[in-house]
């Protein structure tokens, strides 16, 4: 039986519950689970005072049942193991991950897969803004690793981003790709404002209808339309992470841009010929 962990009450006043890892409670019996350290508000508490904690640890395998939106920081640097959400997530959701799997049955919030390593994350729901992006003051985000949203994603999707693929179902909000280094972004639905602003490297795939395709900026240049073979590679990867778009798929013509122009240049989006 997985580890099963459920939230004593829907309080407004967010839990920052970096100890909910399969890898840390793996070699833990389930009292020494509840005397794990939570942060909630500005108390420090017992992880069993703010959850119900029932089950066995040792398989790696963690299920949260419940309301989770107001605790934060679920999963943050896990090595392995695998976390399922039944509900709602929180901020910093898988946030600086190494390895293994978080499958969210809802939402999730803000920083999703922040500067992640390695893993897979998949929201079946929408996120919120800066998905696998950087913090402030950092380097670059995401290094590694798989995100895939079933809805909707806010601002600075993959902001900084520097390797890994994120992929969306739905909309994404304004600035997708902000300062992209490298990496692969995937959009089946449509785009807010200043798509690709200060890129690097890196694609910025858009899959939908034209209408659906971001109003690119001055400072990206047309190259040609083409069939981009290495995307059959992508497809068929997206698709055993579970992105199934109602697209008929990444294959078809593109017409390629290159920029930003006002950074290295060396970026490139993708819009696919809908026609």
């Amino acid at each position: 039986m997985a580890l099963t962990i459920r939230p004593k009450s829907n309080g407004t006043v967010p839990i920052e519950a970096e100890v909910l890892r399969p890898d840390l409670c793996a070699d833990k019996t389930a009292d020494q689970i509840r005397q794990l350290t939570v942060q909630h508000g500005n108390r420090a508490r017992p992880l069993g005072e703010c959850f119900e904690i029932e089950g066995d640890p040792r398989d790696e395998q963690l299920v949260l049942e419940g309301d989770f939106s107001r605790t934060k920081q679920i999963g943050q640097s896990m090595q392995r193991g695998r976390i399922t959400v039944h509900g709602p997530a929180g901020m910093h959701l898988g946030a600086e991950m190494r390895d293994g799997e978080i499958d969210v049955q809802g939402d999730a919030g803000d920083w999703v897969g922040a500067e992640m390593r390695g893993g897979l994350i998949r929201i079946h729901g929408s996120a919120g803004h800066l998905v696998g992006g950087s913090y402030r003051g950092s380097a670059s985000g995401m290094k590694g690793g798989t995100i895939v949203v079933h809805g909707d994603a806010g601002n600075e999707l993959g902001c900084g981003m520097r390797r890994g693929v994120i992929a969306v179902t739905g909309n994404v909000g304004d600035f997708a790709g902000f300062n992209l280094i490298a990496g692969t972004i995937v959009v089946a639905g449509g785009f807010g404002i200043r798509c690709g602003a200060g890129m690097r490297r890196g694609s910025i795939v858009s899959i939908g209808t034209d209408r659906q395709h971001p109003e690119l900026l001055s400072t990206f240049r047309f190259d040609c339309e083409y069939d981009p073979q290495f995307l059959a590679i992508y497809l068929r990867y997206l698709r055993a992470s579970g992105f199934n778009p109602d697209h008929a798929g990444l294959n078809g013509r593109y017409r390629r841009y290159s920029g930003d122009l006002v950074a290295l240049g060396k970026g490139e989006i993708l819009l696919r010929d809908s026609s």
